[in-house]
């Protein structure tokens, strides 16, 4: 094993050779191959850094950033679209349509007791044997309302979260516990 050279290494001008390395004379460390091609190809000189030249004119706030690092954030999993209407927070647009046609219901006099967003306990929290806590498991209704004097639950849902395994399981607990059914729309 040979010894290592003390850093930063320091080549004196004119050295051809550093131990097997051959030293080249057109390179330049202020200019990676990048800005070199761009160079003999425009003619225009690179610009230095702004944080290392204070006289430079370069404005830093002025750099876009990549297409790709501007790209849009990922899609929702069943693509929704979430939206609001008067501070309200619907999880799509679907849901927003039916909380509009359940006003409109409600202003009719077809249903009362018009609710959002109300939750229903399933499990409570429990410890078990070991001393650790089981979680409460709760399922939130996107509606309640009252129709003929009895509760109706609703959940708007598309065809592919009707088929999602979590929701299967809190709608048929629904059932078991509180004898709702769950109305899917």
């Amino acid at each position: 094993m040979t010894k290592r050279a003390p850093w930063p290494m320091v080549v004196p001008a004119g050295t051809k050779n550093v131990g097997t390395a051959t030293i080249r004379e057109d390179f330049n460390l202020a200019m990676p191959t990048a800005q070199r091609l761009l160079y003999q190809k425009t003619g225009v000189p690179p610009q230095s850094s702004a944080l290392d030249d204070p006289t430079d004119p370069f404005d830093p706030s002025l750099i876009r950033q990549h297409p790709v690092a501007l790209a849009a954030k990922k899609p929702a999993k069943y693509r929704n679209t979430k939206c609001e209407h008067q501070g309200i927070k619907f999880d799509s647009q679907k849901e927003r349509s039916r909380w509009f046609h359940l006003i409109q219901q409600q202003a009719a006099g077809l249903i009362s007791d018009l609710r959002l967003q109300v939750r229903f306990l399933l499990t409570p929290r429990k410890q078990r044997d070991d001393g650790t806590w089981e979680r409460k498991e709760t399922y939130v209704a996107d509606f309640t309302y009252m129709q003929d004097g009895k509760l109706v639950v609703e959940d708007v849902k598309s065809e592919a979260t009707r088929k999602n395994r979590a929701y299967i399981g809190k709608r048929k607990r629904m059932l078991a516990v509180h004898d709702i059914s769950v109305k899917e729309i």
